[in-house]
């Protein structure tokens, strides 16, 4: 029996190990088991709301690119706003399929940036990027790979590269097809465009019918197992269940009636938004285990060392505060107070209280200066006279009114040195004493304008200085009114105001010129599948430039324009060549597209 047979030691301590190795995987299927799954009653009711949210999400949603119902752009947006019903279901097909889009290409740009990245970060994001489980998984796997042969490092790094490159390959896929879904539509609504705008109601059962087929075209490119489903198999099956996308159709009609029953349109229509549904619900259950883990998952670490840090710093505050009974706290808020204080009176209030008083008080002085002034006035009016009089008695004649006191002086100089040949004698009966007496008068009254100048240089200079003591302040708030005007007017990606919003517009602008060309390769070398998603691509390229250039455009009075300009890149009938010229002319035209360094 087996019962009686031997054991082995060794099958012991084995069974040992896989039981505590199996501790982990069962505690955390015990916490899972208690969070609602995804087929479950409660998610279910909560996914039936879905539409009613879209619905009205979409009537809230900015406008993009408008419906191809004219050549002429502004009478596209005209005709869409009348709002009639195959409108509204052409709008909500474009708008649910673009918002579809804008969250594959999302998650598929981060999942490209990480498969660009070196082996060192793609094993930084599988261990500390993925949450506090995958930090518990792989640091587990890591350990326990270190006695088996081959490099955990590698290893832990291979299967990084594995479950990048497969959800790569997925939202590849459901973009591709998605791509491919939208042009057919937008291609259809530009051959029905005249019919719908002169004929709404003949036209509209062929268009849903048209559409309808479109669905069932979408259901067999997204379901193909061979495209999505061959990554992983837990797509294909889960709990069960199938999770193919499976569309409505609409019933067979009599294709000799030329007008439907307004019930058959109305259930046409709600076929439609039906099969809108669940492709938003589809999607949405491809995207849960494709898309990027949110920014709690990606900096949960930072959180974790941030908060852990924060709980020793208040713990060390509360060792220091007053409910504890110490005084270092209080002692530290007075130190705190009183430096602050410090400051604020050192180089902020003292030096603009010294700065108004410098300037009031040099008014003042330069009002009560006017005295000195006329000290000096009388002192030049003093010279003047007795250069005058001198002049007169020496020359022994009246001399002319307008005669200056530098001429005047020269004759005093002249008879100085003429009566400094005998200066004894002349000293006594003669002029020198006179002249010598008019030379310090001349002495006096170049000093007393000499302290007059240096008087107002002392009184610049103070003024200087007490600015000087307040600049220290002057840039601290000059920093904080920097740092607010930069939070406020933050960059909100490619609508934003700043130089990063305007060279992401200049990026979509050299997208949408990428996709041109790479449709155009497609068309040249019979690759029409290709050249389809593609064009899907460059609509949604062209949609992202419509709502991203609005607002600036509308600003600078280019809109009209420039709008008309992205409507014929989408053009399907124009040709290729002409779509480059305007892509370029965007580029140099236009204030919103323009670099920086040429808006001056």
């Amino acid at each position: 029996m087996a019962s009686s047979l031997p054991q082995n030691p060794r099958d012991d301590t084995k069974d040992v190990k896989t039981l505590i190795y199996s501790y982990p995987n069962r505690i955390w299927r015990a916490l899972l088991s208690y969070l609602p799954s995804p087929d479950s009653s409660l998610l279910a009711k909560l996914s039936n709301l879905s539409p009613l949210r879209s619905r009205g999400r979409s009537r809230r949603r900015k406008p993009g690119l408008p419906l191809p119902l004219h050549s002429n752009a502004v009478q596209s947006t005209l005709t869409a706003a009348k709002a009639t019903r195959e409108f509204v279901i052409l709008e909500d097909i474009m708008e649910h399929t673009l918002h579809c889009l804008h969250n594959i290409q999302k998650n598929l740009v981060f999942w490209q940036s990480r498969a660009e990245g070196t082996n060192t970060r793609k094993i930084y994001f599988m261990i500390f990027e993925r949450g506090p489980r995958a930090f518990i998984d792989g640091t587990y796997q890591l350990i326990t790979r270190l006695g088996t042969d081959g490099s955990p490092i590698q290893h832990l790094c291979c299967s990084a590269s594995d479950m990048i490159s497969e959800k790569i390959a997925i939202l590849t896929s459901l973009q591709h097809c998605l791509a491919t879904f939208l042009a057919q539509v937008y291609l259809e609504v530009n051959r029905y465009g005249e019919i719908l705008t002169e004929d709404s109601d003949k036209s509209l059962p062929s268009l849903l019918v048209t559409i309808n087929t479109l669905f069932s075209k979408l259901e067999a490119s997204v379901s193909h197992p061979r495209e999505i489903y061959k990554s992983d198999s837990s797509f294909s099956t889960e709990r069960g269940n199938s999770c193919a996308l499976l569309f409505e159709k609409i019933p067979q009609i009599d294709p000799g009636r030329s007008q439907w029953t307004d019930t058959e349109i109305r259930d046409a229509t709600n076929l439609i938004y039906q099969n809108l549904q669940r492709l938003d619900s589809y999607l949405s259950f491809m995207l849960s285990s494709c898309q990027k883990p949110r920014r709690m998952t990606l900096y949960w670490l930072h959180y974790t060392c941030g908060t852990v840090g924060l709980s020793v710093c208040s713990l060390w505050l509360l060792r220091h505060s007053s409910l504890v009974g110490s005084p270092d706290m209080d002692n530290w808020i007075r130190e705190a107070k009183e430096s602050t204080a410090g400051f604020w009176k050192d180089h902020v209030e003292q030096p603009l209280i010294s700065i108004r008083d410098e300037l009031f008080e040099t008014f003042r002085r330069r009002h009560k200066g006017v005295m000195e002034v006329e000290e000096v006035k009388l002192t030049e009016d003093s010279l003047h006279r007795m250069l005058l009089a001198f002049c007169e008695q020496t020359k022994g004649q009246k001399l002319p009114e307008n005669m200056s006191d530098q001429e005047m002086l020269e004759i005093v100089m002249a008879r100085y040195e003429k009566e400094l040949m005998h200066p004894l004698h002349n000293l006594l009966s003669g002029e020198l004493a006179r002249a010598m007496l008019i030379q310090i008068q001349k002495l006096k009254l170049d000093l007393e304008t000499a302290m007059l100048e240096l008087d107002q240089i002392l009184k610049a200079n103070e003024i200087n200085f007490a600015v000087l003591a307040a600049l220290p302040a002057f840039f601290l708030s000059l920093l904080l009114i920097m740092l607010v005007r930069a939070w406020v007017q933050q960059d909100k990606s490619a609508e934003g105001r700043g130089r990063i919003a305007r060279r992401q517009r200049r990026l979509l602008v050299v997208e949408v010129e990428k996709r041109l060309v790479q449709f155009q390769t497609c068309m040249d070398q019979g690759m029409e599948d290709d050249a389809g998603w593609i064009f899907g691509l460059l609509l949604y390229s062209l949609d992202h430039l419509y709502k991203a250039v609005e607002r600036h455009a509308k600003e600078t009075g280019e809109w009209l324009s420039l709008r008309q300009d992205i409507v014929d890149i989408g053009k399907p009938g124009l040709n290729t060549a002409y779509k480059l010229a305007v892509v370029s002319r965007m580029e140099r035209m236009y204030d919103c597209l323009l670099p920086s360094s040429k808006r001056k």
